[in-house]
């Protein structure tokens, strides 16, 4: 049976639209949020967004839909191992 979402598991999008505004599918949460950086859970890990002004617009946690405003400057994927490979390396 297919999921609600529409989407499998793990999968998402990220859209961009003139540097104002950022639409997402596939979200679990919205973590540290400031009007200069915010960072996204998915499946994969997380999102980092860097910015001006920004200001979340939507999020549901149960269709995993997201949408903020602002000035975007930076996008930053990191996978969900990261943080525990950065650490056995040092």
């Amino acid at each position: 049976m297919e999921d609600k979402q529409g989407a499998a598991k793990g999968e998402h999008t990220l859209s961009i639209e003139n540097t104002k505004r950022i639409t997402a599918t596939g979200i679990e949460g919205v973590r540290d949020f400031s009007p200069a950086q915010f960072t996204l859970i998915y499946a994969g890990g997380r999102i980092t967004v860097g910015g001006s002004d920004m200001k979340i617009t939507a999020f549901s946690k149960q269709t995993g839909a997201f949408s903020a405003t602002g000035q975007i400057g930076s996008v930053k994927y990191s996978s969900a191992g990261e943080g525990l490979r950065k650490k056995l390396l040092k």
